[in-house]
């Protein structure tokens, strides 16, 4: 005989918490963090869930503006440059993180209307050799 007892029911499979709310940043791994920082002496249970919430919702609104930035320049992959004219170009993003450097990101292009030339004006035409 077996020691496999009375045919009990088998152990659940472990579920996380990133599992139950949700998500698909790791809720652990963000109350850890937020354990380690000393940010409080104590950490509620939901407030991992809710930071990594937040924090996938950025991320993921950052990656679909870089995205589109990618596909407008005809790439299939995302570099830096395109997270910077992701970033720079959204409002809201921008203000959020407006002290943030992007390294390799560059600038966003911009040409005084001043230095452009006027619509009505017309070119000066060569003089014909003679």
């Amino acid at each position: 005989m077996s020691g496999r007892g009375k045919g009990g029911k088998a152990k659940a499979k472990a579920k996380t918490r990133s599992f139950r709310a949700g998500l698909q940043f790791p809720v652990g791994r963000v109350h850890r963090f937020l354990r380690k920082g000393h940010y409080a002496n104590r950490i509620g249970s939901g407030a991992p869930v809710y930071l990594a919430a937040v924090l996938e919702y950025l991320s993921a609104e950052i990656l679909e503006l870089a995205g589109n930035a990618a596909r407008d320049n005809k790439k299939a992959r995302i570099v830096p440059r395109h997270l910077q004219l992701a970033v720079r170009n959204d409002e809201e993003l921008n203000k959020l993180l407006s002290g943030v450097t992007i390294a390799s990101g560059g600038v966003l292009p911009n040409i005084q209307a001043v230095l452009l030339p006027k619509k009505n004006e017309k070119l000066p035409k060569p003089a014909a050799a003679k």
